[in-house]
């Protein structure tokens, strides 16, 4: 399997949380985050759908121990480092797992990235 050639300077940026999306360690050891939903459809969705104002996203083990490892400092790669140390069975996949994830989570907003210097 070819494996996907990612941007260094990409493995060098730190993802940092966002405040407006708070989250919790479920009985369990996973974590969960609350999405608030806004805005004009949401709320038509929420008044005659009867859609929650707010969903509680379950992330898997490996989405919990990268989620709990950004904490503002880790850089993607040292993340991915992280996550391999955690889980060596998954070593080889890993970067991969963990770019993608981050990458998601940027996408739908729950983090932000902030270049190192």
């Amino acid at each position: 399997m070819a494996r996907r050639k990612i941007p260094a300077n990409y493995l060098d940026c730190v993802p940092v949380r966002r405040a407006d999306h708070p989250w919790r360690r479920t009985k369990d050891g996973t974590v969960e985050v609350d999405m608030e939903h806004r805005g004009f459809y949401a709320s038509i969705a929420q008044r005659f759908f009867h859609k929650p104002r707010v969903s509680h996203i379950a992330l898997d083990k490996y989405g919990s121990a990268v989620w709990e490892g950004i904490d503002g400092a880790n850089t993607v790669s040292e993340l991915a480092r992280i996550m391999e140390e955690r889980f060596p069975d998954e070593r080889e996949r890993m970067l991969d797992r963990v770019v993608t994830f981050v990458a998601t989570l940027q996408r739908n907003g729950f983090i932000s990235m902030r270049k190192e210097p």
